[in-house]
């Protein structure tokens, strides 16, 4: 009795339940029509899926006919779809070509993921790093996540204090390649002097471009002048800007450093702060326009009173320089039908420099006692202006991909001394001077067309 009761109730509940399951089939494609091998599908919010066969075929019973499901596929966009009640659903997902999760180091190949590409590529997510990092600027956030990047702040080194050098695998900074969104950056104007880092090299100043703006940076560690050219020895650094929209994002961070053994007691010095502000707006259906404004403070530290008296001092004043840095970035795209986009994106950069240079003391003969009667400690001031802009459109057309753009990138170094003097004009010299200074320009014009054969290695 008891027994034939409970074999009752079992098929009852089994009968329930399969009537309220709902069979789900259909294929998933890529936007060419070409079936997506080993995609991955799934019922929202529960671990029941299944994968293509190589049709791109799939079938999938799940629990009710209002089920939502979730299509996926590396190097394209995750598809989520309510069935509605139909039990076929062919599904289309996004090309990977219009995806920030896909890495263009490296290949020639558009359609590729970071899992994937023929040489080590890091690619390293801004956001994550500088929640745990700390740092403010571009070179001092690689510096800390990239073992093959090396950049150091530089003191009394003429003007790499206010441009920090910075090479991958020990290679000079000019056989670095640097990328925006796959396009050459210009480099600076400066040629490193002296016995800082790249001596007689010109780099690309990195800090010129606001962390804020950024969402990854891809590193190609491996070199690649075959491909890019002889600039890129060293390897590639490219820059993805951010795409978001409707997303107000607003930072404020601020730090200082504690000194010890300082004979002045004074114990704080290296006074940096940041302040920045990204926001994103729509553009017709798939466009946008993303725009980043950035400012960072950072003040002198000194290093060099770590004695216990003046008497003992090579230099009163080593350490980093005062910088004073404001960027304003954007990253803009705008479709043109179905096939082509118009793209832009680019910015300012203004920075003013405040550098420590060699200690005239009281009794050195550069000094004219009746202007500096304790001696002096010069500095070395710059004005640097860094403006980039590139513009371009891409798209398919039968079958090909089609990039054509131009990239123009400027940048001007100027030199001021200050709290400084000319020993030849005696007591009557000046104290601050006009030291000149140099400019680059660069325009690129690029036109790729390239098409990907799936038969062909």
């Amino acid at each position: 009795m008891n027994k034939t009761f409970f074999t009752f109730i079992f098929t009852l509940v089994t009968c329930f339940c399969f009537a309220q399951s709902f069979k789900v089939s259909g294929r998933i494609t890529d936007e060419k029509g070409d079936p997506l091998i080993g995609a991955s599908i799934i019922e929202k919010g529960t671990s029941n899926g299944t994968t293509t066969d190589g049709n791109g075929a799939y079938t999938l019973s799940v629990s009710s006919a209002s089920s939502v499901i979730v299509a996926t596929y590396v190097g394209y966009n995750k598809l989520e779809k309510a069935i509605s009640g139909s039990g076929e659903q062919n599904l289309v997902l996004e090309n990977a070509t219009v995806l920030n999760q896909v890495t263009v180091v490296g290949s020639r190949n558009l359609n590729r993921s970071s899992t994937d590409t023929p040489a080590p590529v890091d690619v390293i997510d801004i956001r994550e790093i500088t929640t745990k990092q700390g740092q403010l600027d571009v070179n001092q956030l690689l510096q800390f996540a990239a073992p093959s990047f090396n950049s150091n702040r530089q003191t009394g080194s003429d003007g790499a204090d206010h441009v920090d050098p910075a090479s991958l695998r020990g290679l000079g900074p000019d056989q670095t390649l640097v990328l925006i969104n796959g396009k050459r950056r210009h480099q600076s104007s400066l040629v490193n002097l002296f016995g800082t880092r790249g001596r007689g090299n010109t780099g690309t100043d990195l800090n010129a471009i606001p962390a804020a703006a950024i969402e990854r940076i891809e590193i190609l560690r491996d070199g690649a002048s075959a491909q890019y050219g002889s600039d890129a020895i060293a390897g590639v650094i490219n820059i993805v800007l951010k795409e978001t929209v409707n997303q107000l994002s607003a930072n404020v961070n601020a730090g200082m450093y504690k000194a010890k053994y300082r004979y002045d007691d004074k114990q704080f010095d290296g006074l940096n702060y940041n302040a920045n502000l990204n926001y994103g707006i729509k553009i017709a259906k798939k466009g946008f326009l993303n725009v980043t404004a950035d400012y960072n403070f950072r003040d002198h530290t000194n290093r060099a009173n770590t004695v216990s008296s003046e008497a003992d001092l090579a230099r009163r004043q080593y350490g980093d320089p005062k910088i004073n840095n404001a960027a304003v970035y954007y990253n803009a795209k705008v479709p043109i039908g179905t096939n082509f986009q118009v793209y832009s994106f680019g910015g300012f950069n203004k920075r003013k420099g405040d550098a420590y240079a060699w200690t005239r003391f009281a009794d050195d003969d550069r000094n004219i006692p009746s202007i500096y009667p304790n001696g002096f400690d010069p500095i070395i001031a710059s004005t640097i202006d860094d403006r980039s802009f590139a513009f371009g459109v891409r798209g398919v057309w039968k079958g090909w991909d089609i990039d054509l753009s131009n990239t123009y990138g400027f940048n001007k170094f100027h030199f001021n001394v200050k709290n400084s003097l000319n020993r030849s004009l005696g007591p009557l010299s000046q104290t601050t001077f006009d030291a000149g200074g140099f400019q680059l320009g660069q325009n690129v014009n690029n036109l790729n067309i390239t098409r990907y054969y799936k038969t062909i290695l």
